[in-house]
């Protein structure tokens, strides 16, 4: 998969590992992400998906935290995450919002099978042992669109490893970029008060 890397996700990697601070950019983190999924939604079905991805992503901080508990870098711990969205947004047919097409599950998923076996992580159950205790919310499903996908989101052919895209726009492939020294917390999402 390929993603972006700058210091605000590492500043966001310490922040979520630290009391109070962590719930502050975890909740920043979550409607980011809502946000950004639900830009990619038909918008009449916006709504009726936000209360599910906010739970979702809620989630997901968690499962990030255990992935950097279990020694990924950054980039994967957080890979691994959009992954996970990806096999939810898949079992919704919400192929609009997917990263990846869905012919390139199966090779992430394995990619990270040590990881989510042991969190029971499947593709049909993609928070596994993340799942809160009082589940999260439905919302409608699109299955339909799953015959006739297009992925017009997805970007294909990055399966085989992490793909790191710097500030500068220089793209690496492998997710163990040295993290760099020096960094703020206060540059993680939601710390400065003026994060879109």
């Amino acid at each position: 998969m390929k993603l972006r890397q700058n210091v605000r996700h590492f500043a966001a990697k310490q922040a979520l590992t630290m009391p109070v601070v962590g719930d502050v950019v975890s909740g920043k983190l979550v409607d980011l992400h809502t946000g950004i999924f639900l830009n990619k939604a038909p918008e009449g079905q916006r709504e009726e998906r936000r209360a599910h991805l906010d739970a979702f992503f809620d989630a997901t901080m968690d499962s990030y935290v255990a992935g950097l508990e279990a020694g990924l870098p950054e980039a994967e711990a957080r890979e691994l995450t959009h992954i996970q969205a990806n096999f939810d947004f898949f079992n919704h047919g919400w192929t609009e919002m997917m990263e990846i097409p869905g012919d390139e599950l199966e090779a992430h998923y394995r990619r990270y099978e040590n990881f989510f076996k042991t969190y029971d992580i499947t593709i049909d159950d993609p928070l596994g042992a993340f799942t809160p205790a009082d589940g999260i919310p439905d919302a409608p499903k699109t299955l339909e669109k799953r015959e006739t996908a297009e992925y017009e989101n997805a970007i294909a052919g990055f399966a085989d490893d992490v793909y790191v895209e710097d500030g500068d726009g220089d793209l690496r492939k492998g997710g163990d970029v040295a993290e760099p020294e020096n960094v703020d917390v206060s540059d993680a999402p939601g710390l400065r008060g003026n994060d879109n």
